[in-house]
């Protein structure tokens, strides 16, 4: 057991891509080998993946194992085919050239991500009803970030909010771990301007889909 604190996280958005290649295979295996001619990665290479898969399409992975026209996504198992159909997970990939560090940060605060139930009883019972798991809420995170339009994160934060592109997110833990997740990024055009508080934006991360945590002592 542990109890940690969030104190020196740090939120950097992708900020530069490789060139998208395409995966011509992905198996059926733990961790997921993806078969991509040309594909010029190096083992702990972050990639965004494009994939006939809904469950792993739009994610963030980790390169690993990599060889001559073939690598793995680390922490992923696409072993059942129920899932993942045999045969069905190709797509492109594309790597995170350049990271942004998001700086100022003053705050960070989430949103959804709440499971949905599907609440039912039959007509026959007399007693509790019933809930079956649905989904879950659309995620989000605000960062309320102090005023400084000159820093190197405005520029690459302005493109995102205007071209309406989902990038790659990654949150930095303090003992190492990395959180990885694509994103819508808004930010508010205007600071706030309350008496006595620091002038602030705000930049919200509508989440496209789950996260992707690596540990640091597995890399990435």
């Amino acid at each position: 057991m542990s109890v940690k604190l969030p104190n020196g996280s740090i939120f950097s958005i992708a900020a530069a891509y490789g060139t998208a290649r395409a995966v011509t295979a992905l198996s059926n295996a733990s961790p997921a080998k993806a078969t991509a001619a040309g594909h010029t990665l190096a083992d702990g290479d972050i990639i965004e993946v494009t994939s006939g898969w809904t469950r792993l399409d739009g994610r963030i992975a980790c390169a690993d194992g990599v060889t001559t026209g073939t690598f793995d996504l680390k922490g992923y198992d696409t072993t059942d085919t129920g899932i993942y159909p045999a045969g069905t997970g190709s797509g492109t990939v594309r790597k995170v050239s350049t990271w942004q560090e998001i700086k100022q940060t003053l705050a960070s605060t989430s949103q959804g991500g709440e499971q949905q139930f599907y609440t039912y009883s039959f007509l026959e019972d007399t007693g509790d009803d019933k809930q079956i798991p649905t989904t879950r809420s659309a995620r989000s995170i605000t960062l309320t970030i102090a005023d400084d339009p000159a820093l190197p994160q405005y520029p690459v934060l302005k493109a995102a909010d205007e071209d309406r592109e989902p990038r790659a997110i990654r949150f930095r833990l303090p003992n190492g771990d990395a959180i990885y997740f694509m994103a819508y990024v808004s930010m508010s055009d205007m600071p706030t301007t309350t008496k006595n508080e620091a002038m602030a934006i705000t930049v919200t991360l509508s989440l496209t889909g789950k996260p992707t945590r690596y540990n640091a002592t597995r890399g990435a």
